[in-house]
């Protein structure tokens, strides 16, 4: 069908002209009919810029059944806010008295006389905690103002109870904010007041743990929790666990961090300096991102598993003998070998850390240095048939298959990288190894072939477990606006552990972060320039945002057209940043002290 919009001089109304539903334009036309029908507006209020507008649209305005309720329930106004402003502006202060979270798309729903009974922002067309489905929040507005119309007219509270029904009728296993709160207080109750970290000796770093510390919810649900990971940093960066170069052993015999096992692993530092950088720990990670670079980092790009404890000194073994000499000592002796296996989900660790961090510190080397691992494990970590292996070593690929954490975590190093550098196809290369690992990945061949089960043990180790890593890749890619499919793949890995990792949250550090990231809504910042180092992507670079992008015109365009739906829209715009928060796009702002820091 073709409704009323198809002339309109709005190219936001007339991109929903070809809606099913029965779209007015703003106007007495509409009024009359919702009058002489005797059923509430319904006014979806936006711009033609705004992402999640064109979300909802897609999901839900574009769906025939969801418009069939529509048509039958109500009378649909579809409103520039641009072309409109003082319509949005009485709407959206309507609105307030319903929704902290302000922002477009705006759907309010008034009586025929245009008086706002309940208003929100972006509904889902499943139920996704906290948020109801869309048809859902349809029910229970027709319910209120079928069978409680006097109350729908006087207060707005016989509709909040139909909502919050609505949404509590939807089943869901997935851990809430005070589940996700508890877990992080029962980690922070083995926290070694008097040395820092967690437990007695040995003592480890324990970054998947911290990693579900550090997150915006436990921040905000259990400050102490989250602050246990700050001390335990400190901790670790201040003693004999951390060499003088800023790399960082294995573990520490010793429950006051002294007498560490001198290994140096990749999985470690790479996690630890995530882990610095989202601490504000700039020394640590920089120290961190220099040990990577200066001595993981092999011939071609890629980076080695890790660094030997052990060398020769004076011609006899000796463990941990070099890392005890001062750093001016240690250029006459021979350096502890580096075990130089190119293991494909270390190097995506590796690769996403210092991305992130060279974005973040205005290190550009160190963003190179990730795009030439990612370069060199996509070519060389290859199996005949193309297919990603589990390391190489010296340029030769091995025959051991990869694991889904390896492909996973490759991936997600890919999806920081194409933030980092603003090139959508390191982005485009991730999505597809996320979409290899969904499908599902055999696992290796002798043990089907005996039939041998793999270990249905899904717990943390020195890395994220198989399921908290694809889990974690794909809310990378819904946060990038791959698409809610990838949403929901990490909500069934959460659903499938979500007992075993509240129950024991020291072990489940990793998925229980990606639980709290999909009760938490993302916020997301774009900003759209040609100058990457100017003023206001500077000042984007230093907010708290579960994705934070720098891009220029033609490159948002080209992360929209490969199918990344946060940047769609935002091609023409010249100097502007969009911050979109619980899935709304607010309006952009050129000005850098107009962008909030804190969520």
């Amino acid at each position: 069908m073709t409704n009323r919009l198809a002339d309109t001089l709005s190219p936001y109304l007339r991109a929903h002209a070809d809606n099913p539903v029965d779209w007015y334009p703003w106007g007495p036309e509409a009024f009359a009919e919702a009058q002489r029908r005797d059923v509430p507006l319904l006014i979806s209020i936006g711009y033609s810029t705004c992402h999640w507008c064109h979300v909802m649209a897609r999901e839900s305005f574009a769906d025939p059944d969801t418009a069939a309720l529509i048509n039958r329930d109500f009378v649909a106004i579809k409103v520039d806010r641009e072309e409109h402003p003082d319509v949005d502006g009485a709407y959206m202060a309507a609105a307030s008295a319903f929704t902290q979270n302000l922002g477009w798309p705006l759907t309010v729903f008034a009586t025929p006389r245009g008086r706002t009974f309940y208003a929100g922002t972006y509904w889902p067309p499943e139920a996704r905690q906290p948020m109801p489905a869309f048809r859902d929040v349809l029910a229970a507005v027709q319910e209120a103002w079928t069978l409680r119309r006097v109350q729908a007219e006087e207060s707005a509270d016989a509709v909040t109870d139909a909502l919050a029904r609505a949404g509590a009728a939807m089943p869901s296993d997935l851990p809430d904010a005070v589940a996700l709160a508890g877990a992080a207080e029962t980690i922070a109750a083995r926290e070694d007041r008097q040395f820092g970290g967690f437990g007695g000796a040995p003592k480890f770093p324990v970054a998947t743990t911290l990693s579900l510390l550090q997150t915006p919810l436990v921040r905000r649900e259990a400050p102490d929790a989250a602050a246990s990971a700050d001390r335990a940093l400190a901790a670790m960066s201040a003693s004999a666990l951390r060499d003088a170069d800023g790399g960082f052993f294995r573990y520490a015999t010793q429950r006051d961090w002294t007498v560490p096992h001198y290994e140096r692993m990749l999985t470690d530092n790479a996690q630890l300096l995530a882990i610095a950088l989202d601490a504000g720990d700039e020394t640590t990670a920089r120290g961190i991102a220099d040990f990577l670079v200066g001595t993981l980092r092999r011939e071609g790009g890629g980076f080695g598993a890790a660094q030997d404890s052990e060398s020769w000194i004076d011609g006899e073994r000796s463990e941990g003998g070099y890392y005890l000499r001062p750093v001016s000592e240690r250029a006459g002796l021979e350096s502890p070998a580096v075990d130089g296996k190119v293991i494909t989900g270390w190097n995506g660790l590796a690769i996403g850390a210092l991305a992130r961090a060279g974005a973040r510190l205005g290190e550009p080397t160190w963003i190179a240095k990730a795009e030439d691992a990612a370069a060199y494990v996509l070519w060389v970590n290859r199996d005949t048939a193309g297919a990603l292996v589990r390391a190489s070593l010296d340029g030769t690929a091995s025959q051991a298959v990869a694991t889904a954490s390896d492909v996973a975590l490759l991936a997600d190093g890919l999806f920081a990288l194409a933030v980092a550098t603003g090139d959508p196809r390191w982005a485009a290369e991730g999505r597809g190894l996320l979409d290899v690992v969904l499908a599902g990945i055999e696992g290796d061949p002798l043990l089907a072939e005996h039939g041998i089960a793999v270990a249905p043990d899904q717990t943390d180790g020195d890395l994220p477990s198989d399921a908290a890593a694809v889990a974690a890749a794909s809310l990378t890619a819904w946060r990038l606006g791959a698409g809610d499919r990838y949403r929901e793949a990490a909500a069934v890995r959460v659903r499938e552990h979500s007992g075993s990792s509240i129950g024991q949250p020291f072990a489940h550090g990793s998925l229980l972060r990606v639980a709290a990231g999909l009760v938490d809504a993302p916020r997301q910042l774009v900003v759209v320039t040609e100058a990457p180092e100017g003023a206001l992507a500077s000042r984007a670079r230093t907010a708290d945002a579960d994705v934070i992008a720098v891009v220029s015109p033609s490159q948002a365009r080209a992360f929209a057209d490969a199918g990344f739906e946060l940047f769609e829209g935002k091609g023409s715009a010249v100097e502007k940043a969009f911050d979109c928060r619980a899935f709304l796009c607010r309006l952009p702002v050129s000005d850098p002290s107009e962008v909030a820091i804190e969520r």
